[in-house]
C-alpha cells in the first residue's frame, strides 16, 4: 500500500507492514528487504488541481491503479458521458441504425504519462501495460509496436506530489524524455527527445473522444484510436459498488461504412475474465479493430456474474471510428 498523510492507498505491494508513522503529507511506497516489505519515503503530496492541468513532469500516484508515474504531456479530449442528462433528450438514429440517446461532449483532460517499472509487476492483473501501440513504419500501416509502461491518464485520476529524487521514476525512457532542472516546477523538464517523439507518433497517440456510460453500477469508458489501417480501442470496467462481480462474456457490434454489420462473441475479453471488488474494482484493457470501410461504429454489451450465480448485461456506449481526413487508402478485412 501507498500511505498518504496517515491514509492508506490501495497500490502495488499489498500487504505491506507500515513504517512508523511519517510526518503528514508524506508519500511512501514499499520495498523489499530480507526481513520483509516495509514502506520507504516516496515523497510529499500535493493537493490536487481543482482547475487547471497538470505540467510535463508532474509525479502522481494513480487513483485507480496505485502505480507511481509522470506526465509527459496533455491532450484535450472530448467526453462524451452518458450518465450526465443532456438536453437534447430525444432519440436519435445514427448511421449505425441503431437508435441512440443525443450525447453532447465536454472539454477533458487526458496525460500521457510512463509507468514506473517497479510497479508493472502488481498492476499487470488489473490494467495492461504495453496496451499503447504505434506504427512501427508510417509507410507501412501494417506493422505495430508497443512500448511498455505507457498510459493515458485522466486528470481527476491524479494524486500529484514532489520528490527530490533525481530520478524518482524507473523506466528506460525516463532519461532519455526528461531531464532534472531545480529551478522549475516541477522539476523535470522535457528534452528535445521527447518532443520530437510526441510529433513523430502524435496521429497514432492522439486522443480526442472518450466515452463514458454506466449500467447497474459498473462503468465503461472507452477510447478509440486510428491507427492507419485499423483502430485500437482502449477500455476501462469500473465496480462502482460494493458488490463483486466478475465479466463473463463480451458482445460486440461493428458496423462498417461499407455496409457490413458483423457480430462477436466470446468468453471474457484479452483471454481473462476480471473480477471487480471493492478492493480492485477496475481492470482496463486495449484492442484492435479493422473495417471495410474508412470509418464505421462499434457499440455492444459485457454479461457479468454475481456472486449468486445470476447475470446483468452492461452496454458498451457506441463510439465512432474515423480515419484521418487525409487517408487514401480504405482498409480491407474485418480482424478481431
Amino acid at each position: 500500500r501507498y500511505e498518504v498523510g496517515g491514509h492508506a492507498w490501495p497500490a502495488p505491494g499489498a500487504g505491506a507492514v507500515s513504517a512508523p508513522a511519517h510526518p503528514p503529507n508524506y508519500l511512501s511506497a514499499p520495498r523489499n528487504r530480507p526481513e520483509g516489505k516495509v514502506l520507504e519515503t516516496v515523497g510529499v503530496f500535493e493537493a490536487p488541481k481543482q482547475h487547471g492541468k497538470y505540467e510535463t513532469g508532474q509525479l502522481f500516484l494513480h487513483s485507480v491503479f496505485g502505480y507511481r508515474g509522470i506526465v509527459l504531456f496533455p491532450w484535450q479530449a472530448r467526453l462524451y458521458d452518458r450518465d450526465v442528462a443532456s438536453p437534447v433528450t430525444e432519440k436519435s438514429e445514427n448511421a449505425a441504425g441503431h437508435g441512440s440517446k443525443e450525447v453532447k461532449g465536454k472539454t477533458h483532460t487526458y496525460y500521457q504519462v510512463l509507468i514506473d517499472a517497479r510497479d508493472c509487476p502488481h498492476i499487470s492483473q488489473r490494467s495492461q501495460t504495453e496496451a499503447v501501440t504505434f506504427l512501427a513504419n508510417h509507410d507501412d500501416s501494417r506493422a505495430l509496436y508497443a512500448i511498455p509502461g505507457l498510459d493515458y491518464v485522466s486528470h481527476e485520476d491524479i494524486l500529484p506530489y514532489s520528490s527530490t529524487d533525481q530520478v524518482p521514476i524507473q523506466h528506460e525512457l525516463f532519461e532519455r524524455f526528461l531531464t532534472y532542472d531545480q529551478t522549475k516546477v516541477p522539476p523535470f523538464v522535457a528534452r528535445d527527445t521527447l518532443c520530437a517523439w510526441q510529433e513523430k507518433n502524435h496521429p497514432w497517440l492522439e486522443l480526442s473522444d472518450v466515452h463514458r456510460e454506466t449500467t447497474e453500477n459498473i462503468r465503461v469508458t472507452v477510447i478509440p484510436f486510428y491507427m492507419g489501417m485499423r483502430w485500437r480501442y482502449c477500455i476501462r470496467l469500473e465496480n462502482l459498488d460494493s458488490e463483486v462481480v466478475q465479466l463473463r462474456e463480451r458482445h460486440w457490434r461493428i458496423f462498417s461504412l461499407s455496409g457490413t454489420l458483423e457480430t462477436v462473441r466470446g468468453r471474457g475479453v484479452v483471454g481473462r475474465e476480471p473480477v471487480l471488488s471493492k478492493e480492485q474494482p477496475a481492470f482496463q484493457y486495449s484492442s484492435h479493430v479493422s473495417l471495410q470501410a474508412s470509418s464505421g461504429h462499434m457499440w455492444g454489451t459485457f454479461r457479468f456474474e454475481r456472486p449468486d450465480g445470476s447475470h446483468f448485461d452492461v452496454r458498451i456506449p457506441p463510439f465512432s471510428l474515423e480515419s484521418n481526413k487525409d487517408e487514401k487508402t480504405p482498409p480491407s478485412g474485418l480482424h478481431w
